[in-house]
C-alpha cells in the first residue's frame, strides 16, 4: 500500500491500526422466539459485511416486528412474534445466502487474480447475485461493452490448449466489430464450433420402450434445436439394458437404437445449427427404479433387473442391494461404453459426454460415500478414479480426435465425508489429462440423505472453482432460469457454457427470444419460421427503447426517500 500511494505519502510510512483478520461467524438460529422474547439483528442471523447488509437487516427486522404487531391487532404478543418469524425468515435467509456467496468470493480471490481487470471487476460486482449483466448494462453501458470484448478475446486466463480451444471471437473477420452479449459469442471445442453459449441440458424423458427413442424424442429434440441453442444434450442414454435407470430410459446398445438416434440427429443437423451431444451412462445401484413421476429412485415392485455398483450399498434402505463389481464386470462395462461410443459416431453425433455424476455407476466409484472397496479401486481419490478414467480413455480412443468429449461430475456430495469442491478440481484435472475437453459441473444426488443448499445458480460456484483453479473449460447447470443470468455467469468467468433444463422444457425457443432481446440477429432460423423471428426482433427493439426511456425518466430514490417511505 505504501508503494501504491507513494506519491501521496511523499516518503512517509503508513500507520496501521489493530484490525485483525478473522473468520466471519455465520449465525443461524432455528428459533427466533421464546415466550415474549424475540431475537433481531445479528443475534438471530448474521450476513457477511461484504454486501453491506448488517445494519440493513437489523433496521428491517425492527420494521417487520412493528408490522407484525399491526397485522395481528397489537394485543397478542405470541401471535405477533410468530407472525414476525414466519413472514421475515425467508427474506433473511435469502440475504444470508447472498452474503455467503460474497464471502466465498473474498476467501478465494486468488482464483481470479490473473483475470483481465475488467473481468475481475465484473466478477466482483456480480459476486452476490444482487447485481447482474442487465443491471450493469443500464448503470454502466461502456463497462459492459468492454466486458463483452474481454469475453470475446479471453482464453489465456483459462490456460487452454490453443490447438484444442482456439479463441472464441464473436466478431471474427470484422475488424473493430463490437462483440455480441456473452451468451451469443461462439465457443470452440476441438474441431467443433458452437454458435452460442446456451445449452439444452440433459433431461431424462422416461418415454422409450425397451430403450428405443420414438416420435416423442424427435419432436422434443427437434423443436429445441430449432429454438437456437448452441449445444443440445440427449438425456442420459444407457449403454446396456441392465444399465438403465428405469424401464422408460433411452438406450444405445443395439442397431434399432442406433437407427432411431440417427433419424433424430439427421433432423437436428438438417433443420438447425445446434450441435448435438450424446450423454452415455450406466445407472449402477440406482437402476431398476420407477419412472420419475411415479417415484424418483424408488425401486420397481416387480420387473427389475440385476444391478451393480462399486460396493454393495443400497441407495435407500429398501432399495435392491447391488452386486459389488468384479474385474469381469468392469471389462464388460468398458466394452459397453466403447460400443455405444462407436454407435454415436455412426449416428452422426457431434460430441459425446460420459456421465460420472449423481450416484450412478461411475460416480459410485468416485465418491467415498459409495466406494468402500479394499482393492486398487478403493481408498484414496486416485484409486477411486481408476475405473472411471479407464472407461473414459477407452471411449476417447474410440471417438474421433477432432470431436470433443465432456464428462459430467458431481462436484460435491452435499454431506459430511463426501466429495468437496477441492476434490472436484482434482477429479476434473484427471479427466482433462485423459483427453476431456469440457467439465459439465453438477452436484449431489449421490446419497439419499444429502442436504444441498438450493438457490439461484446454486451449483455455479463449483464450476467457477474448477474453471479458475484448474484452468479448464466448464459448463454450469442448476437453477439458472434466464438469459441475464447466462450473460452474468459467462462475463464473470464462472463458466464457458451454461446449461438450462426447466426453461427449455416450457420454452423450446428460449434462445431465439433471448437473441431478439440482446440483438443477435445472425441466430439461425429455418425458413418456415422466419416471419416469427423477424417479428420478435422488431418487437424486442421497441421494448428495449421503451425500457431505456423509462429508466432515464425515473428519478433515483435516495436513502432518505426509502427510509421516509418505510417510516410512513
Amino acid at each position: 500500500m505504501e508503494n501504491l500511494f507513494k506519491d501521496e505519502l511523499k516518503g512517509h510510512r503508513l500507520i496501521t491500526n489493530r484490525s485483525i483478520w478473522r473468520n466471519f461467524p455465520t449465525i443461524r438460529c432455528e428459533r427466533w422466539v421464546a415466550d415474549n422474547l424475540v431475537l433481531i439483528g445479528d443475534a438471530k442471523a448474521t450476513a457477511h459485511f461484504s454486501i453491506g447488509s448488517g445494519t440493513k437487516l437489523a433496521m428491517e427486522d425492527g420494521i417487520a416486528l412493528y408490522d407484525a404487531f399491526c397485522a395481528t391487532g397489537g394485543r397478542d404478543v405470541s401471535a405477533a412474534l410468530a407472525h414476525f418469524e414466519n413472514q421475515r425468515r425467508d427474506e433473511v435467509e435469502k440475504t444470508q445466502h447472498s452474503a455467503d456467496v460474497s464471502l466465498v468470493w473474498f476467501e478465494h480471490v486468488d482464483r481470479f487474480w490473473n483475470m483481465d481487470p475488467t473481468r475481475f471487476a465484473f466478477g466482483l460486482m456480480t459476486r452476490s447475485k444482487a447485481i447482474t449483466y442487465d443491471n450493469l448494462a443500464l448503470r454502466a453501458p461502456e463497462f459492459v461493452r468492454e466486458a463483452d470484448r474481454v469475453v470475446a478475446r479471453d482464453t489465456k486466463s483459462l490456460g487452454l490448449n490453443p490447438l484444442l480451444h482456439p479463441p472464441p471471437f464473436a466478431g471474427e473477420g470484422r475488424e473493430g466489430a463490437q462483440p455480441l452479449a456473452p451468451m451469443f459469442q461462439p465457443f470452440r471445442l476441438r474441431g467443433l464450433t458452437l454458435e452460442n453459449r446456451a445449452v439444452v441440458s440433459p433431461m431424462c424423458q422416461y418415454s422409450t420402450q425397451d430403450g428405443l427413442p420414438n416420435d416423442w424424442h424427435l419432436v422434443h429434440y427437434g423443436s429445441r434445436a430449432i429454438g437456437g441453442a448452441g449445444l443440445m444434450f440427449t438425456e442420459m442414454t444407457d449403454v446396456s439394458r441392465d444399465a438403465r435407470i428405469s424401464p422408460g430410459c433411452a438406450g444405445m446398445y443395439n442397431d434399432a437404437h442406433e437407427a432411431a438416434w440417427k433419424r433424430i440427429v439427421d433432423f437436428v443437423h438438417a433443420q438447425s445449427r445446434t450441435k448435438f451431444c450424446l450423454q452415455l451412462g450406466h445407472a449402477g445401484r440406482k437402476g431398476g427404479t420407477k419412472l420419475m413421476w411415479e417415484g424418483i429412485d424408488e425401486p420397481l415392485p416387480e420387473g427389475g433387473w440385476p444391478i451393480i455398483s462399486a460396493s454393495p450399498l443400497p441407495y435407500f434402505p429398501h432399495s435392491a442391494v447391488p452386486r459389488e463389481m468384479t474385474r469381469a464386470d468392469m471389462d464388460q462395462v468398458v466394452a459397453d461404453f466403447v460400443a455405444a461410443t462407436r454407435r454415436a459416431e455412426r449416428a452422426g453425433f457431434d460430441m459425446v459426454e460420459l456421465h460420472a455424476a449423481h450416484g450412478y455407476l461411475l460416480a459410485s466409484f468416485i465418491s467415498p460415500l459409495t466406494n468402500r472397496r479394499s482393492d486398487e479401486y478403493g481408498g484414496p481419490l486416485a484409486n477411486r478414479l481408476r475405473f472411471p478414467l479407464e472407461v473414459f480413455r477407452a471411449m476417447r480412443a474410440a471417438w474421433p480426435d477432432e470431436k470433443p468429449m465432456s464428462v459430467r461430475i458431481s462436484a460435491t456430495d452435499w454431506t459430511d465425508g463426501g466429495l468437496t469442491g477441492d476434490d472436484a478440481v482434482e477429479v476434473a484435472r484427471a479427466f482433462a489429462d485423459a483427453g476431456c475437453d469440457l467439465i459439465d459441473v453438477s452436484t449431489g444426488q449421490t446419497v439419499a440423505d444429502a442436504q444441498p443448499v438450493f438457490g439461484r445458480m446454486y451449483q455455479t460456484p463449483f464450476s467457477d472453482q474448477i474453471r479458475n483453479e484448474a484452468g479448464l473449460a466448464t459448463m454450469c447447470v442448476g437453477a439458472i432460469t434466464n438469459a441475464d443470468q447466462v450473460n452474468t455467469i459467462i462475463a464473470a468467468g464462472r463458466a464457458d457454457l451454461v446449461a438450462l433444463a426447466r426453461p427449455h422444457l416450457v420454452d423450446p425457443y428460449f434462445t431465439m427470444k433471448a437473441a431478439a432481446w440482446y440483438d443477435a440477429p445472425l441466430i439461425h432460423c429455418p425458413p418456415q419460421y422466419l416471419a416469427g423471428k423477424e417479428q420478435i426482433f422488431r418487437n424486442s427493439a421497441r421494448e428495449r427503447e421503451e425500457v431505456r426511456a423509462l429508466r432515464l425518466k425515473a428519478k433515483p430514490k435516495t436513502h432518505r426517500d426509502i427510509w421516509k417511505e418505510a417510516a410512513e
